[in-house]
Order: structure tokens, then sequence, then C-alpha cells
């Protein structure tokens, strides 16, 4: 087993001399977490069919994962932090390999689902421990800013590259690969693992908030549910079922609050979200993870709907949003400690947010070079310059005894956010579409195809408007919330002990 770093005499802590091996592992399993957001969206329609899965079902595909994930995020930071942080985060990917073997093997469509909730589920211990570990490891404020614009990279372009990944497995060998590519890549991580990532834990009280952790799941998954049952045709938001889940998932979710203020060792302590600065930044992770989500969803689904695109072309016209995060993570990286980081989160959510208006005004014939192509750079760049601040805000301040819940808190904003903004956004565009079909009657086979596309442009341009106002509000958000300085930025203080 690795050792952990020592403590020297003088209180400061000494440098891992592995821990740029160890990002690699923890960048590793970061990447295939993230990817499994959005590698099956391209998929969606070869895996509908051969499954039987109806339209109005395809969607707990994605949301499955994002809701197991977000849901039980809290849990795996509080599991991480008393059990261990690299037993954890091999556990972790154990379950991954295990739940997407199941999902690559399914024969119909709740197998399916089960196993992307599975996936979601072992998904929630190996984010936030993987994380933790990044906050102890690297403990020099330089080393950390580029160990988090690694990380930042990768949560902002991972769901880029799945769906380029997607697009290539879906087309040349199956759909199922979308999830078997899983094993390989948990397998790397883990054995590599075994040999680079030192243990740690936090120490004292180590007891688990399990009713905290239902209520919260079973109060999202709600209120999901109520957004899907409002893009159904005879539903809508006239709806009572439509209205009794929001109502109940609100319910569930105050009531979550009232247990944590209730508990002695609350899943998530009340003290980590009343911060100013890590309340904004967990604010503006929900609000950037809602746009996020919901714009390669419906970008993917354009791209093939409307322009016609194959699989694989569609993975790669994805492309320019990866190489926009890349560049703006490595500026940001350097940027953050001359800067301090409310600087960086108003421009990237401004970037992001323009390239979303751009691909507001898309046609039936819209060329990808003169305009797909810049929307997606723009959007990119937002992304880059909004997540490697917000890794290293969220866990400011935060003791070492936190660390697990404030890392799966981040994590957890983003994927509920993705969830929320993907269910709100489809009704949105569902119902666009519907209206613009009910006004537009078509009189011919052939006016009836162009309808149809004209309605999915009309739906997919009223989520790209929503997801752009999604956005600007969370560069608000930054501007009112976030009050910290480049020289508050976390240098190791109270994060760096490991035992």
């Amino acid at each position: 087993m690795s050792a952990a770093p020592e403590t020297r005499a003088d209180s400061e802590p000494a440098l891992y001399p592995r821990r740029w091996a160890a990002l690699g592992v923890i960048a590793i399993s970061q990447l295939m977490v993230v990817l499994d957001a959005t590698i099956v969206n391209i998929a969606l329609p070869s895996a509908r069919d051969d499954l039987g899965i109806t339209e109005a079902d395809q969607q707990w595909v994605v949301t499955a994962y994002t809701l197991a994930f977000g849901g039980l995020l809290l849990l795996g930071g509080r599991i991480a932090d008393y059990w261990g942080r690299k037993r954890t985060f091999m556990v972790g990917a154990i379950g991954f390999a295990v739940a997407s073997a199941i999902g690559g093997l399914a024969t119909t469509g709740p197998l399916l689902f089960a196993a992307r909730a599975l996936q979601g589920g072992f998904g929630a211990l190996l984010a936030p421990a993987a994380l933790a570990l990044l906050t102890v490891l690297f403990v020099d404020a330089k080393e950390r800013a580029k160990a988090f614009a690694v990380y930042g990279a990768i949560a902002g372009g991972g769901s880029a590259v799945g769906l380029l990944l997607g697009g290539v497995l879906t087309e040349y060998v199956s759909w199922r690969w979308c999830l078997l590519v899983n094993i390989p890549i948990a397998l790397l991580a883990l054995v590599l693992a075994i040999r680079v990532v030192p243990e740690s834990r936090a120490h004292g009280d180590t007891s688990y908030d399990i009713p905290g952790a239902v209520i919260v799941t079973l109060g999202l998954t709600s209120l999901v549910y109520g957004f899907t049952e409002a893009a159904k045709a005879g539903q809508g938001w006239s709806s009572g079922t439509t209205w009794g889940f929001i109502g109940a998932g609100i319910a569930l979710l105050i009531a979550f609050v009232f247990v944590e203020t209730r508990t002695k060792n609350p899943l998530l302590p009340l003290r980590i979200v009343l911060d100013r600065n890590r309340g904004g930044a967990y604010l503006t992770s929900v609000l950037v993870g809602a746009g996020l989500f919901g714009a390669f969803l419906f970008l993917a689904l354009y791209l093939q709907g409307v322009l016609g695109y194959t699989p694989l072309k569609t993975g790669f016209a994805s492309l320019p949003v990866t190489v926009g995060v890349l560049i703006a993570a490595t500026v940001a990286s350097n940027a953050l400690p001359r800067t301090g980081p409310k600087p960086l989160m108003i421009l990237g959510p401004i970037l992001a947010a323009a390239g979303m208006v751009m691909l507001r005004f898309i046609d039936i014939d819209t060329s990808f070079w003169a305009h797909l192509f810049p929307a997606q750079i723009l959007l990119g760049l937002g992304l880059g310059f909004t997540f490697v601040p917000l890794s290293s805000l969220a866990l400011v301040g935060v003791p070492e005894h936190d660390a697990g819940a404030a890392s799966a808190a981040l994590n957890a904003t983003q994927q509920i956010g993705g969830s929320l903004g993907t269910a709100l956004l489809n009704t949105i565009a569902t119902s666009a579409i519907t209206a613009y079909l009910l006004a537009n009657p078509s009189a011919g086979p052939e006016e009836a195809v162009r309808a149809a596309r004209m309605a999915q442009v009309d739906g997919y341009s009223h989520a790209f408007t929503w997801s752009a106002a999604l956005i600007l509000v969370a560069a608000v958000v930054a501007a009112v919330f976030i009050k910290v300085r480049k020289e508050d930025l976390p240098s190791g203080e109270g994060v760096a002990h490991v035992g």
C-alpha cells in the first residue's frame, strides 16, 4: 500500500512524491464518470430500436445515471471521508465496471435503465473520492492550480469527448460498447491506484446520514419525473400528475434541509453551503450544469435529426467544444493565481451564453464552419473559464473533515443541474415542436417532412435560448456572491492532513 504524505515538525505537509502520477489516475476515473453522462446520447436511437424503448422513456437512459449520481454523491463523499478515500475509489471503480457490463449486455429497456442507475451509484463513490484525494495530495497553491486545471478541463470537456466516442463506437461497433468501454478504463484506473494513490481519511464522528440520502434522492427523482410528465402528450403543465410530482419533489427537498439541521452528523453540513463563496459556487454549478447538459443533448439531436449527420460525423462535429475547453483551461490555470476566481467565473458564463445565443439561430441548412463551429468554440471557452476556478473555489476554507462532503456537493450540483435542466429543456422543446406543427399543418408528404424538420429547429432553438438564460444567470450569481480574492485561494491549510 502506498504511504500517505508525512507531516513535518513545523506542521507543514510534505509533498507526496507520486502526486502527479496519482493525478493521472484521478484524471482517468473522472473522464470515465463525466463522459458517461453523454456518451449514450448519440447511441440512443440505436439502443431504443434494439430494446424496444419508447421515445417517451428513452430519456431515462440519461437521467437514471445523472439522478443516481447526483442524488448519492453527498453520501459517497461522506463514505470516502470516513471509510478511506483510496478504498472508496477502488470499490467505485470495480462497481462501475460491473454496472457497465450489465448495461452493455442488457436485453430490455428496464434492465438498461437499472444498469445506468447502478453506474450512477458507483460513480457517486468514485467521483468524490477522486476529488478529495486531489485536494489532500496537492497542497502547494501553484501545483494545486495546475491540478485543478486538469480536473476542470476534464469536467468541462468530458461531455464532448463522450459524444465523439459515442459516435465512433455506435457507427463502427455497437451502441453496447458505449457502456462496455468503461470496463478496461475502470480496470486500468484500479490497477494504477493500487500502486500510486495513497490512503487518507478524515477523523472524528464517522456515522452516516442514511435518511438524508434517501430523502434528497427521492426528492430529486420526483422533481425530474414531474418535468418529464409535462413533456408528454396529453399531460403538459396543466396536468395534476405533473404538479403532484413537482410538489412532492419540492416538499421532500425542504424536508431534507430540515433533517440536516436536526442530524448530529448530516449528509450535507449546512455550514458548507451557507458560506457565501461556496454557496455561490454551488449555485453557479447548478445553473451551468443545467445549460450544459441540455446543449449537448439538443445539439446531438439537431445534427442527426435535422442536418442528417451520421453518428460518427455528429461526434466529430462536437469536437470544437473540447478544443475551446482545453484552451480556456490552460489560460485559466495560469491566470487564476493572479486574478482570483471571480473575473474568470463571470467571463466564462458570458462566453458560454454567447455560444448558446448563436445556436439559437439555427436553421434546417445551417453551415457548420460559419455557424456551428464558432458557436461551439465560444461554448467550450466559456466552460473552461468557469470550471477551473469553480473547482478550486468550492473547497476554499473547507476543513479536512468535510473535504469529501464539499467535493461531493460540487459534483452533485453539476449532475443535479444537468438532470433538472435536461428534463425542463426537453419539456420546453417538446412543447414548442408541438405548437409549431399545430400552427403549420402540412398538405403533402414532402411538406410534412419539411414541417417536421422546421418544428425540430423551432423546438431546439427555444431550448438553446433558455440554456443561454440559465448560464447568464450563473454569471450574475458569480458577480454577486463571489468575494474571494486571489490571496484567499487554498494553499493546503485545513485540508492537507491525511492519515
